[in-house]
């Protein structure tokens, strides 16, 4: 019989790219997940290392918790993920969800990346939208949410609800939909579908940047407290959103980390191949202005 606990969730925080990333756990059986977790990257400096993902497996450790899955809301344009990292620690399958493709036909041309497959074939599994997974006995429905990008999923689990970046805390807002493959249109109904969730229902957020007035980071809320969200509230249409959606994201620069986090989040989290130098490059590529 399929177990009707609330998972076990501990946050963890990485200030530099202000992403959360979540250890989620069945109480039960003590099989596990990580959503979204961070690889550390300097990027004045091109290194890398692993501690935040250290810091996850090591509590997972420490709870006696066997990873079973990385899961990915969407491929980041704002931090690299450790997926292959922690599948090789941990022996854990990598999903996303399957517009992952159409990601990866949009980017394959921009950076040259020959070696992207297209298809997805570089992650262990593609969501479909409806799709039923298991960790341990707790079950796990994904929700394909796109807008901030083509390919962006949320993942159910009983009463919790791992958003990505398709909604911020209440006071704050919602994601930008001007990335190639972006729409604020389809974002507006990705939310709207969010909302009609029961009120109860625990969002986790992907990101937090302390809203205007508040002094702290928060990355918890509620389906009831997000049907006030500064960018919503006041029965905001579904034009007045495009609208106000896309004047912001006209003023917004690119994330620091973009061109990195996209070359290597549509390979699962792999460094592109090495040259015959034996040297990993990240392409930066240059447009002249007119």
């Amino acid at each position: 019989m399929p177990s009707t606990a609330k998972p076990i969730i501990r946050a963890f925080f990485d200030e530099p790219t202000n992403t959360v990333s979540y250890l989620v756990a069945d109480p039960a059986t003590k099989k596990a997940a990580i959503v979204d977790p961070v690889l550390d990257y300097d990027h004045k400096s091109g290194k890398a290392s692993m501690k935040s993902a250290d810091a996850i497996l090591e509590a997972a450790r420490q709870e006696g918790y066997e990873i079973e899955w990385v899961l990915e809301t969407h491929a980041h344009a704002d931090h690299l993920s450790s997926a292959p990292y922690i599948k090789l620690k941990a022996g854990a399958k990598v999903g996303i969800g399957e517009h992952i493709r159409d990601v990866q036909k949009i980017f394959r041309p921009i950076f040259d990346a020959k070696d992207v497959s297209g298809d997805g074939t570089e992650f262990d599994h593609l969501f479909k939208d409806g799709e039923h997974f298991k960790i341990g006995n707790l079950d796990v429905e994904v929700l394909h949410v796109p807008g901030h990008t083509p390919a962006d999923i949320a993942y159910k689990i009983a009463d919790a609800l791992f958003v990505g970046d398709t909604l911020f805390m209440p006071d704050y807002g919602t994601a930008r939909a001007d990335f190639p493959g972006g729409d604020a249109r389809t974002l507006y109904r990705s939310i709207q579908r969010l909302l009609t969730l029961p009120p109860e229902t625990r969002l986790f957020m992907c990101h937090d940047y302390k809203a205007p007035g508040r002094d702290h980071y928060a990355w918890e809320t509620t389906v009831a407290e997000e049907r006030n969200n500064v960018h919503l509230k006041g029965r905001v249409t579904e034009d007045d959103f495009v609208a106000m959606r896309e004047a912001r994201d006209s003023k917004l620069s690119a994330p620091m980390l973009l061109l990195p986090s996209i070359q290597v989040n549509i390979r699962a989290g792999q460094l592109p191949p090495p040259d015959a130098n034996g040297v990993r490059y990240l392409k930066i590529p240059v447009k002249i202005a007119a």
